[in-house]
């Protein structure tokens, strides 16, 4: 096949996974908001909890293998059958084990009894979905991205319609778990089914040296989304075992919103880019540190606005979404967003650690500042009982952990002190537009909201913040999107770039 003919073939697959995760994402997120305005913010509580408690052990399940299988089967596809057979017999395993530990942790937790049954019931996800899992990875190895996409959207539609005729039926919390658990069912089958349909069977006895082989390459990724995982859950179940579940109840809008903002804007844009990113460094050292240092200002440039407008009009904000009971979430979302910043520029410099083949620096930060976070969490809730505490120590850990990737980077040619110039026009336009959305926020927070942006859209294109070689990397990386050269060809016509700029 053409390279021409693999680069289409590529951006079709990219643009089909992009498409289905903002759409199952974004059922999902509009989902838990309806959750949060059913449910009181103990019934929230309870929910987050369980849920936090099966997000940390799901990774334990696979392993990190996931990832490994499909590089594998799509270099040797006659090994397909036999990775399939690896994968079912561990994990099989594995999930029992997880269910085992979910349990084992809540009891640890000190949780009460509710939690400890609906983990029981809930946690059978883990079992049902671990089939699905294998085989979804087996269908991307073979490319078959419009199927995986089309059963991924089909299953959350089932489970948001599932859950919410059990809602109605009066069944609460079971009712949603018995959902996912029905609708996980019918996702398996459906996977498993194509994978049979286009002639792949599993092949048994398991081949050990190859099983040994995916085992060790995997072991790595396990530990690292293990950290991001905890990571991301620590501070909810410490919540509810310090303070109880209604406060993390409280917490539980917080985390929704600004995990909503990571996974919508800035794993979507690292996505995107990553390909970019990772050729570039085969071009030159100096062009890498140039990319790296342009898409962290590129993070801050897109989440500099968001931060200030959930910090500023995180009030009237929630009181859209969720209904009064959940008015203790505002000072947490106010923090927790400025949290999510540092965090959306700190991932850039995990990726750019992770082409220079320096995983494991990245991970023992996250190691490090996981344990500050928990430090900090255990501290704070444990004086204060107040979840504000958590919501600090994550704010805390996170700007550490920004520093130290930033200092890890140890790039000749990165150039630090243009990098913090232009990062601080954009602070100072950040600035400029929070004042004027204070200012215009007295009359309504609409109004705030829309004078902000207006200045903050102003000074970009107009104050001199970013300068032209800003700009060409935008265009550039616009292209890389999906329908980017359809957007590429209007914002050329719109803006009239010079040509120069869009080389």
């Amino acid at each position: 096949m053409s390279t021409e003919a693999e680069t289409r073939r590529a951006a079709r697959n990219f643009s089909v996974l992009v498409f289905a995760s903002v759409v199952s994402k974004g059922l999902l997120f509009l989902w838990q908001i309806v959750l949060g305005n059913l449910f009181s913010p103990y019934e929230y509580g309870v929910y987050f909890t369980v849920l936090s408690l099966m997000s940390v052990t799901t990774v334990l399940i696979s392993l990190g293998m996931g990832i490994i299988v499909i590089r594998e089967v799509a270099r040797q596809p006659q090994l397909a059958g036999r990775y399939w057979a690896i994968a079912l017999t561990l994990q099989t395993a594995l999930s029992g084990a997880a269910y085992a530990l979910v349990i084992v942790l809540a009891l640890l937790g000190g949780y009460e009894p509710i939690i400890l049954a609906f983990a029981a019931v809930a946690s059978l996800s883990l079992i049902v979905d671990m089939f699905g899992n294998v085989s979804y990875d087996l269908l991307i190895a073979q490319e078959q991205m419009a199927i995986t996409s089309l059963v991924e959207i089909a299953a959350i539609l089932l489970r948001v319609g599932l859950a919410a005729a059990a809602l109605a039926a009066g069944w609460g919390l079971f009712g949603v778990y018995g959902a996912a658990l029905l609708s996980g069912i019918a996702r398996s089958l459906a996977l498993t089914g194509f994978n049979w349909r286009l002639g792949l069977r599993p092949i048994f006895p398991v081949d050990r040296p190859l099983a040994r082989a995916l085992v060790r390459d995997s072991l790595p990724l396990m530990v690292a989304a293990l950290l991001a995982l905890s990571y991301q859950h620590a501070d909810k179940l410490m919540t509810t075992a310090f303070i109880g579940a209604r406060a993390t109840g409280y917490l539980a809008p917080a985390y929704l919103i600004t995990f909503g903002v990571i996974e919508i804007v800035n794993t979507t844009v690292l996505l995107a880019v990553f390909p970019l990113l990772a050729r570039s460094i085969d071009e030159s050292r100096a062009l890498f540190a140039m990319w790296v240092g342009r898409l962290s200002r590129f993070m801050l440039v897109i989440g500099l606005p968001i931060a200030l407008s959930l910090s500023i009009f995180a009030a009237p904000i929630i009181d859209l979404l969720f209904n009064e009971d959940y008015t203790p979430t505002v000072p947490l979302l106010q923090m927790l967003i400025w949290a999510t910043l540092w965090m959306m520029i700190g991932n850039v410099f995990v990726r750019a650690l992770l082409i220079q083949n320096r995983q494991r620096t990245s991970t023992l930060i996250r190691a490090l500042c996981l344990g500050v976070n928990i430090t900090l969490n255990a501290a704070l809730l444990y004086r204060y009982r107040d979840p504000r505490g958590a919501a600090f120590a994550t704010l805390i850990a996170e700007l550490l952990s920004l520093v130290l990737l930033g200092l890890a980077l140890r790039l000749e040619d990165f150039q630090w002190r243009a990098q913090l110039a232009a990062m601080g026009r954009v602070l100072l336009l950040g600035a400029a537009s929070a004042g004027l959305m204070l200012l215009a926020g007295q009359a309504h927070w609409v109004l705030g909201l829309l004078a902000g942006g207006a200045v903050y859209v102003a000074g970009l294109m107009w104050g001199g913040v970013l300068g032209a070689d800003d700009w060409g990397f935008l265009y550039r990386f616009v292209g890389a999107l999906p329908l980017g050269t359809h957007i590429q060809s209007l914002w050329g016509r719109v803006a009239r770039l010079p040509a120069s700029m869009l080389d």
